[in-house]
């Protein structure tokens, strides 16, 4: 009898305490999103028209294409031409026609992609070039801001679309050679220099979120910075990750946490900054391996770059230029889309004007050097783009992201053991910062994900099929936001 009032005992106690870690907490207030409005291309005539050029190419073949592309690329030198003898405006027509040669070239190219080294040359010398002109614009400018993404995006989605569709295509493309004072090492075949900053994006849903959750949504989700030790030549890349905070990785420990892309960015060599100091960039890498190392630096789940105890991807790199008296980010990244806000929100960001990773490429201050692209993993790269895109224009709409009620007590539980680990420097599987509903919410969004993309990755093989040719990504958005909804009504 003892015990078996024990043992129920036990069981009504079970039952409270689970009732208890199972009750929900009071979502917080949806903080007010950044002034201004996203980017919208506007342009669905165009790409349909686009893809209708596309498909006649496949049929004139090759050998009637090859005097339309060789027109095509002697009118993209003369562009390019042009705009490297003067500055112009933002707005000046030769841009405009730089930028529809862009399209128009890529649909022959991408139905016969002999000439595919040729227009990556032509995209790789136009951001160039793009970026040159910058130099003399007012980047807050948001007519300035269109135009820098028009081009250095929409080249950079012409390019792919073209790559998608061809057999083969080079994983490095080398761009400008800017030269550097600071220590060096060899990274994936290609020599880079301590203050060198690594652009990335990871393979997981949440990396397609980062990178496509903004007023101009991009392809990077992720900022290192490189540190090259003067004496010994030994690389360390300072990063800080949403599980851990700011740690200082090898270069094999960076490579093995997947990337889907990379693009390496280099202050100008001609920056008066520079000039006066050529090391400047190795004492930037330096303050940033030395605080990493005197001390833990939680991630920042605020995105609160002026708030220097704790760091997100990207302050690891604008924390440490600033200590050399170097502003980066000349164009702020802004978040104003309510689905957006609202979703962001849930994980814990409360400054939606910020500096998102792929708003960097675009700062004046900083020149590509190099970008790889992994060819086996770019197609997965722009169907999860589809995906997200299709997700947040549900966002916009309504759709909310779940915390069941019944999974908290668990993600609870994991979450005080996670904060015992992290009182003996170790990482659970909640992360440091992050509460159990975020963490709960975190989830979420990862299941419809992988829901939504398996029905796209499946209409996507049936239009292969069917028309001979990878969907382009606007079929890709379609096709993701049917799959949406569909999921949304079961």
């Amino acid at each position: 009898m003892g015990t078996a009032k024990a043992v129920k005992g036990i069981l009504t106690s079970l039952v409270l305490l689970y009732a208890l870690l199972s009750y929900p907490s009071a979502d917080p207030p949806v903080p007010a999103g950044a002034s201004g409005k996203p980017f919208t291309w506007k342009q669905d005539e165009k790409w349909m028209a686009l893809e209708k050029s596309f498909q006649e190419a496949r049929q004139i073949g090759c050998g009637g294409l090859k005097a339309g592309t060789d027109r095509g690329y002697r009118q993209g030198r003369q562009y390019l031409a042009s705009l490297s003898a003067s500055p112009v405006r933002p707005d000046a027509p030769v841009l405009g026609g730089l930028e529809s040669l862009t399209f128009s070239l890529g649909t022959m190219v991408a139905a016969c992609p002999e000439s595919l080294q040729d227009y990556i040359h032509l995209i790789t010398e136009t951001r160039s070039v793009l970026k040159r002109q910058s130099r003399a614009w007012d980047i807050e400018d948001r007519a300035v801001r269109d135009r820098l993404y028009r081009m250095l995006y929409g080249g950079r989605a012409a390019l792919e679309e073209v790559m998608l569709q061809a057999e083969t295509f080079p994983a490095l493309v080398q761009a400008e050679d800017v030269p550097s004072a600071t220590p060096s090492c060899v990274f994936q075949n290609e020599t880079l220099h301590s203050g060198d900053i690594l652009v990335s994006r990871g393979g997981a849903p949440t990396s397609a979120l980062i990178s496509r959750g903004n007023d101009y949504p991009g392809n990077f989700s992720h900022v290192a910075l490189l540190y090259v030790d003067e004496k010994t030549g030994a690389p360390g890349i300072v990063e800080s990750h949403i599980e851990m905070g700011v740690v200082v990785s090898t270069v094999e420990q960076y490579i093995q946490d997947k990337k889907l892309r990379i693009l390496v960015l280099r202050l100008r060599s001609d920056l008066p900054q520079v000039k006066a100091d050529p090391m400047l960039p190795h004492e930037a890498a330096k303050k940033a391996y030395e605080e990493a190392k005197r001390r833990h630096i939680p991630y920042d789940f605020e995105m609160d770059y002026r708030e220097p105890s704790k760091w997100f991807c990207s302050e690891v790199a604008s924390w440490a230029y600033r200590q050399c008296g170097l502003e980066l980010w000349k164009g702020t990244t802004r978040m104003s889309a309510p689905g957006v806000v609202r979703w962001l929100s849930y994980f814990g960001v409360t400054h939606f004007e910020t500096q998102a990773p792929a708003d960097l490429e675009y700062d004046p201050q900083l020149a590509v050097v190099a970008e790889w692209r992994d060819p086996e993993t770019l197609w997965q790269d722009h169907v999860d783009n589809a995906v997200v895109e299709a997700m947040l224009e549900g966002a916009d709409e309504g759709d909310s992201i779940p915390a069941p009620w019944w999974k908290l007590a668990a993600v609870r539980l994991a979450k005080g053991y996670s904060v015992v680990l992290n009182w003996f420097g170790g990482v659970g599987p909640v992360p440091e910062g992050m509460d159990a509903t975020a963490a709960l919410r975190n989830l979420e969004p990862s299941d419809l994900h992988e829901k939504v993309k398996a029905g796209v990755l499946s209409r996507a093989a049936d239009f292969r099929r069917s028309q001979g040719y990878r969907p382009p990504y606007w079929e890709l958005v379609r096709m993701a936001n049917e799959v949406r909804k569909e999921e949304m009504r079961r």
